[in-house]
């Protein structure tokens, strides 16, 4: 079984986090400059010495330090020294960097599929009428084979759809311009900002995460998110993303004695800000579920009233770090934040909140039972790596260096929509523009083939109308009678092909089906109609060869 992990102490308690309860989540919080930064690089190389991975976003800029060795200094060897810390000893951790943009790690890429719908309309700000057509979009997609992968391929299928909206009308529903228009500006703004480069392929392979180095140690996965941060949207929407496919991928796994990987999400804020309602379904549905997976997700904000209610009820783990009370609001918030701790008769929690000082917090772990300890009020021990960012050259040698180099470096731009699409307009532009092909078919509008062309096929007047010929005639009373054999076919199609579907509805067989073999009227009047059509070729052909 994984030793407890000693994260903070006074001269009297010593407070562990127990790896067995590590994936019941947690909740770091605090004001800026605190100390919620170090107090996360802590709980991270802590897990990684038991051979847990780690994934954390680096907002700042000063996460990547856990890979190097720590320094000494007199000041935080008397620090250690004031709370009883004597065997603190330095030391760097397995690293692997990460970055969307692939410039300070390597490239991590999903594909607009993977995405889908539901995340990418929050990421283009759709509200619920656009979000019906951007789900619609992807309907037609799936249906026509279209695969959608990068970037271009979304803006070419939104742009083919919306040329071809009256086509889809009748099967898919209303495809208004102004919400097709509102997803292709939404679609233009990401792409000025440099957010192309999250779409593709290779796309992350999660498992990549779920690392062990040489000597047994968790590897420790920082995204680069300075730039990322950048864009509150993306950044969110990604490691949503990124969580989900934990979820998703990871076999159930039941209590184990520690994490598969454990999940830090700084500046948790932004996942929920503005975030529908269907939204904050899926990620409470996520969050309650992915611990039996074996993965833990630690939040990490400014405040525990950034957090859902019913977010905040699953996170047993909790390290508050001191708030500041200036305002009405923030009093509130504060005593809100010491009623979600259990509380200790040695001192009010209120208080000592907004008395902590820097490095300095109220803590409260799960018990091997799985219930809250009663807070404490004691110091984060330094951690045994760097506090602040690597120097360029150690960030390139952790790229060159990564047991994944090479995999996600090349972009792979396979036949997706936007080529399969690009091929049918070409397609389309030469059959227009070659006289043969627009020959082909012998135009023959004089005489008896004249005459009886117009018998079977109609004929236009000169103000444009069109009178039906015999062909439309009977090919409308076919259409009439099959009408309600089509209907049933489609619908027992989308309910599973007759079987029970979602609403538990079975589609009943026609009650007179054709016998085996027999063919029905809808392909009697194509036999006829290329029947008239051999005969046509045939009397044309006789007409010119004489």
């Amino acid at each position: 079984m994984s030793e407890p992990r000693l994260i903070a102490r006074t001269p009297d308690t010593e407070l562990f986090l127990l790896p067995a309860m590590a994936n019941r989540h947690g909740l770091i919080t605090g004001a800026t400059g605190t100390g919620k930064t170090v107090t996360l690089q802590k709980l991270a190389e802590s897990l990684s010495e038991i051979g847990v991975p780690v994934f954390m976003a680096d907002v700042k800029g000063d996460l990547t330090g856990v890979a190097a060795e720590g320094t000494t200094s007199e000041k935080l060897l008397a620090r250690l020294k004031n709370i009883g810390v004597n065997d603190w000893q330095p030391h760097a951790n397995p690293v692997v960097v990460w970055d969307i943009f692939g410039e300070k790690g390597h490239p991590v890429r999903a594909t607009v599929s993977d995405l889908g719908p539901l995340l990418l309309a929050r990421l283009l700000n759709l509200n619920d009428v656009q979000s019906g057509v951007l789900n619609i979009i992807f309907r037609i997609a799936d249906d026509q084979g279209l695969l959608l992968l990068d970037f271009k391929d979304l803006r070419a299928i939104t742009q083919y759809i919306g040329d071809n909206a009256k086509s889809f009308q009748n099967q898919y529903g209303n495809i208004s311009s102004a919400s097709v228009g509102a997803i292709q500006r939404g679609l233009w703004s990401l792409e000025q900002q440099g957010a192309a480069h999250f779409f593709g392929e290779p796309m992350l392979d999660i498992k990549d995460w779920m690392r062990t180095d040489a000597n047994g140690k968790g590897v420790i996965n920082i995204l680069s998110a300075e730039k990322l941060y950048q864009m509150p949207k993306l950044y969110a929407t990604s490691l949503l993303w990124m969580l989900s496919e934990l979820y998703e991928q990871l076999p159930e796994a039941g209590d184990l004695e520690k994490p598969k990987l454990v999940f830090f999400f700084d500046e948790a804020h932004l996942l929920f800000n503005d975030a529908p309602q269907v939204l904050l379904d899926k990620i409470e549905q996520v969050i309650r579920l992915i611990r039996s997976k074996g993965v833990g997700v630690w939040f990490v904000s400014q405040n525990p009233s950034d957090i859902p209610d019913n977010v905040l009820g699953q996170l047993g783990n909790r390290v508050q770090h001191a708030l500041r009370a200036f305002t009405p609001k923030d009093q509130k918030a504060v005593k809100a934040a010491a009623q979600t701790m259990r509380a200790n008769p040695a001192f009010d929690t209120e208080k000592a909140i907004q008395e902590l000082g820097t490095g300095e917090a109220l803590i409260s772990f799960l018990d091997a039972k799985g219930s809250p300890s009663v807070v404490e009020r004691a110091m984060v021990i330094a951690p045994c790596s760097r506090m602040g960012p690597v120097t360029e050259d150690e960030r390139n040698g952790l790229i060159n260096h990564s047991p994944v180099y090479g995999k996600y470096e090349d972009d792979v731009d396979r036949e997706s929509a936007y080529e399969m699409l690009q091929k049918g307009v070409q397609a389309s532009t030469e059959q227009q523009n070659n006289p043969a092909v627009k020959g082909k078919e012998v135009a023959v509008d004089d005489g008896i083939l004249g005459g009886l062309k117009d018998i079977l096929f109609g004929t236009t007047g000169p103000r444009g109308g069109k009178k039906d010929g015999v062909v439309q005639t009977m090919a409308k009373s076919a259409a009439r009678q099959v009408t309600n054999q089509i209907v049933r076919g489609m619908l027992g199609s989308l309910l599973g092909g007759g079987e029970e579907g979602k609403s538990g509805a079975v589609c009943a067989p026609h009650p007179n089906p054709l016998p085996k073999g027999a063919r029905g009227p809808i392909e009697l009047v194509f036999d006829f109609i290329n029947n008239v059509k051999g005969s046509f070729r045939s009397l044309a052909w006789l007409r010119f060869s004489h």
